[in-house]
């Protein structure tokens, strides 16, 4: 899968979480951790590791000037948490929302880059 393939697919996963977190919160439900949340939690972990390996090398290579190594790991590790934090209720609205924003915006920015240069060179 490519990069930017993967990153639009991030950003829906944005949503879907922030949404779960939503309807979760309205149910008042507790999900099973090894029957929904761990087997769901896994594949998007995945996802998420592809996805970070790719972008630090595009990164590397292109050098654009507004995206850093950093940002990209910080914002994997972080989808890792409120995804699973999604299911569950007793997740800080505040705190969820504000990462999730965060991450969001660190996929459309790359997302952005990709679409724009279309894998050639970025000068800075």
């Amino acid at each position: 899968m490519e990069l930017l393939e993967m990153t639009k697919k991030l950003i829906e996963e944005c949503d879907a979480s922030r949404n779960r977190f939503l309807k979760m919160s309205e149910l008042d439900a507790t999900p099973n951790f090894f029957d929904e949340v761990k087997p769901y939690a896994d594949e998007i972990h995945e996802l998420v590791m592809a996805w970070k390996a790719s972008a630090i090398q595009w990164i590397n290579e292109h050098q654009p000037k507004y995206m850093h190594v950093q940002q990209i790991e910080n914002a994997a590790d972080s989808m890792d948490k409120f995804v699973v934090e999604s299911f569950y209720k007793e997740t800080s609205k505040k705190r969820f929302f504000q990462t999730v924003h965060s991450v969001r915006f660190i996929l459309t920015t790359l997302s952005r880059y990709l679409e724009e240069n279309n894998g050639e060179e970025i000068n800075r």
